[in-house]
């Protein structure tokens, strides 16, 4: 089971300084999750710690700061960054985001060992091209390998688009081999796989794999596209593996995929569907190292940041627009109860009266609701009863 996260400040500073515990082999794995806003890289990350310490919303921009979430296993140390969408000026202007919003993803590659782009394949308009933000952040650091991982696939109801997304975000290529993919599932387009899919490279596409999902519905094909969870994807090419070189710029200005991913894994984050699969592989990718953290840190947030986080991805949950983000919040009273539980006081300023009808909401019901939800991740994260007050004033 995960540690929960210290309630007090001083705890969790203290715990965070404490010299890690190293067995006696450490390993270690820094991985870097990147992606256009809304991917799902919180969700993933929260996923892969077992609780939730990052904020999530259906709304861009939700992560504002670099955290780190931890996992440790047994000899081995994961290490998450946790980074904003990657975004450009113009649209961090409009969301009223901060100067660290563009430099964060950037930093956190430079510590990676490891970078998985994430990529939401529900959303048709930008499933079939990686963002101009990603290319050139994988354009930047061509050395760290990289692994494609396509999310929310139980909400794509036609699984065979799945090969025709992961072939041209890789143009193809996985680990330095062709992807041979032919349109051999076009008699049944309503095909859907029971299971998400985990992709590598290197089986020929005519051994057909017993059980799997794509198998017993399109015997016909000629060359059955077969996937399932363990199976391997990919083409008898005969493309010798080659190291990615690095690319400028302006090599990858028409470009829409990367082909030097290593694999590619498929799952849905928001149910834990085959998280476990991307965490193994994770696990066993990790090198000899000595650890960053003790065993029982978890992240390197402070209480309250996991705090405000949380109460925010609520604001941003349940009012509209823009209003979310003109909210400033004021801690007032963070103290322990006689009986170990936590009481929290927090008031959220707004600039109009309107916003603070909006927050309120009628007889109250939309502050109650951000409380309640609030104080449940809350107990989540801490491992504590949490008492939760939230107060509404125009500032």
């Amino acid at each position: 089971h995960p540690p929960p996260v210290a309630t007090d400040k001083e705890e969790q500073k203290r715990l965070l300084k404490n010299r890690p515990d190293q067995p006696q082999n450490p390993k270690v794995l820094r991985i870097a999750i990147i992606g256009a806003p809304n991917a799902g890289k919180s969700t993933l990350s929260n996923q892969l710690l077992g609780r939730k310490v990052f904020p999530v919303s259906k709304k861009v921009h939700t992560t504002r700061c670099k955290a780190r979430g931890v996992i440790t296993h047994q000899d081995t140390q994961l290490i998450i960054l946790d980074t904003p969408g990657l975004t450009n000026p113009l649209k961090a202007k409009r969301h009223n985001l901060d100067e660290a919003m563009l430099t964060d993803p950037w930093d956190s590659m430079k510590h990676a060992d490891l970078v998985l782009v994430l990529v939401d394949v529900s959303d048709h308009w930008t499933r079939n091209s990686l963002s101009k933000e990603v290319l050139k952040c994988l354009s930047q650091f061509p050395h760290i390998p990289s692994v494609l991982v396509l999310n929310k696939v139980d909400i794509l109801k036609k699984k065979f688009l799945l090969l025709e997304i992961a072939t041209d975000l890789t143009e193809g290529i996985v680990n330095g081999k062709k992807l041979k993919v032919k349109s051999a599932l076009k008699q049944d387009s309503s095909s859907s796989a029971k299971s998400p899919l985990h992709i590598t490279q290197a089986s020929p596409l005519e051994s057909k794999v017993p059980g799997s999902p794509f198998g017993q519905e399109n015997n016909q094909a000629q060359e059955g596209s077969d996937l399932d969870k363990g199976s391997d994807v990919g083409g008898a090419g005969t493309g010798e593996a080659q190291g990615p070189k690095h690319h400028g710029p302006e090599d990858r200005k028409d470009a829409k995929g990367w082909p030097h991913f290593q694999e590619i894994f498929m799952l849905a984050a928001l149910h834990g569907e085959e998280v476990d699969t991307l965490k193994r592989y994770l696990l066993m990718q990790a090198k000899p190292g000595p650890w960053e953290f003790h065993s029982d840190v978890l992240t390197n947030q402070s209480p309250q940041e996991i705090c405000d986080n949380i109460i925010r991805e609520k604001i941003l949950e349940y009012l509209p627009l823009e209003v979310p983000y003109g909210v400033t919040q004021v801690t007032e009273i963070w103290e322990e109860g006689e009986c170990g539980e936590l009481l929290i006081v927090q008031s959220l300023l707004v600039p109009r009266e309107s916003h603070k009808r909006m927050l309120i909401g009628r007889g109250g019901k939309v502050i109650s609701r951000i409380a309640r939800e609030a104080g449940q991740d809350l107990m989540n994260a801490f491992l504590c009863d949490v008492h939760l007050k939230l107060k509404v004033e125009v500032k």
